[in-house]
């Protein structure tokens, strides 16, 4: 089992940053990937950043170029630097944790509580 916990959501004014965090527990020996996902209301969680253990990242169209994944120097925590944001980022974001094989995922991963973030007009 691995346990996540995210922090650093809040509220934002359209044009600014926030800094999210995730730090893994547990048997992180069996995970290798590390993300953030978020559901906006009415929506489908999304994806909106991933990280690999040997730092190859991916991220989803609507937030490249501002948005910036990393993870720490343990590595268990990845961190998501969202510059520029916008009243459509507005969701909860959930970091996820990973199995991954070359392409493909194995297991249904695990999932943090998510945290809010909003951003306002």
């Amino acid at each position: 089992q691995v346990q996540l916990v995210e922090s650093g959501g809040g509220l934002v004014q359209a044009g600014g940053s926030l800094r999210l965090s995730c730090t893994a527990s547990g048997n992180i020996d069996s995970i290798n990937r590390l993300g953030w996902y978020r559901q906006a209301p009415g929506k489908q969680r999304e994806l909106v950043a991933t990280i690999t253990v040997n730092d190859i990242t991916n991220y989803s169209d609507s937030v490249k170029g501002r948005f910036t994944i990393s993870r720490g120097t343990a590595k268990n925590t990845v961190s998501l630097q969202m510059n520029s944001l916008k009243p459509e980022d507005t969701a909860v974001y959930y970091c996820k944790a990973d199995r991954q094989m070359g392409t493909l995922i194995i297991g249904p991963g695990y999932w943090g509580q998510g945290t809010q973030v909003t951003v306002s007009s």
